[in-house]
């Protein structure tokens, strides 16, 4: 049981360490590379630890397989039923939290389309009357388009050329599906606590991401700084939009760092050797670690087998 334990609790505590690379990395990346980093990463530990949680629970019912009686299987490994319990309890909880977390984004977006609702409807942007100063992209949902939602009082806080940048912002987290990466993680932070510093990261970069998408648009990025700062200092706190909120805003992140790099010129994949070998080693580490996660776990099941022969000789 020992040697089961040594090649569980790596997979369990590989996370920490991914979610520390991955963020390294993403500092490292242009926007979309650095979103992709991060979602990826944050699936790949997350599948790692309920691999490894999954694998740890079977491990009674795999002997029972190999037809070793329990009370052999306890003699040998007394600790195998604890913690088979405590890894079926784990995998509950954790199954309860996705239910609830996958439900609490359902009724957002259900609440966000009755809100669309009282809109007019040009193309993909609806205009909602309303003095708020608001805008977000909304998800399609049960068949509908997603839409670029704006109320009456964020186009009149804007001057034209904004309202342009604005709208190119929302229709770039919609035709990317930013909010797919926000809910992938999301979820992640529920399997896994270590992952949850990689929620506001992931905010951050799809918010890069739309920026630098809408500045291309519109071709200038003073502008679109501008328009940036403008919606965010104009805009009403009322709805939550933090990190892993389903619709994606203008004014979600730490605005004042997103209006710096658009007056900065646009980003690049790192340069040089030192840089580029840098951001590849990271980038590798974190595929490598987050797949030998996986494969411990599959591991574990071959060595349940291979230890019942033993047990059962002995």
């Amino acid at each position: 049981m020992t040697f089961v334990l040594v090649m569980v609790v790596p997979a369990l505590a590989f996370p920490w360490a991914a979610a520390a690379v991955a963020r390294r990395l993403a500092g490292l990346l242009p926007p979309r590379e650095a979103s992709w980093t991060l979602a990826a990463t944050a699936l790949l530990a997350a599948a790692g630890t309920i691999a490894a949680l999954v694998g740890l629970f079977h491990v009674p019912f795999l002997a029972s397989l190999e037809q070793v009686p329990l009370r052999r299987v306890l003699e040998v490994w007394p600790a195998v039923v604890p913690a088979a319990g405590a890894a079926g309890s784990v995998l509950l909880v954790q199954t309860v939290l996705l239910v609830r977390r996958w439900s609490a984004h359902r009724a957002v977006l259900k609440y966000a389309w009755r809100l669309a609702a009282r809109g007019t409807v040009d193309d993909d942007l609806l205009v909602v009357a309303e003095d708020e100063v608001d805008a977000f992209a909304l998800p399609g949902h049960r068949g509908r388009r997603g839409r670029i939602v704006v109320t009456s009082g964020m186009l009149n806080a804007l001057k034209p050329g904004e309202r342009e940048v604005l709208l190119a912002h929302e229709r770039a987290h919609l035709s990317a599906r930013h909010h797919l990466f926000s809910l992938v993680v999301d979820l992640s932070t529920v399997v896994h606590p270590a992952l949850r510093s990689l929620r506001e990261s992931l905010g951050f970069h799809l918010e890069r991401w739309a920026d630098e998408t809408a500045a291309a648009a519109v071709g200038d990025r003073k502008v679109a700084a501008a328009a940036i700062a403008r919606a965010a200092l104009a805009g009403s706190p009322k709805r939550d939009t933090g990190a892993g909120y389903p619709l994606l805003s203008v004014a979600t992140g730490p605005v004042p760092q997103r209006v710096g790099a658009l007056l900065l010129p646009a980003p690049v994949a790192p340069r040089g050797g030192a840089r580029r070998a840098g951001a590849v080693a990271l980038a590798v580490a974190v595929t490598v670690s987050a797949l030998a996660a996986i494969a411990l776990a599959y591991g574990l099941h071959e060595y349940v087998e291979y230890a019942a022969v033993g047990v059962r000789a002995g």
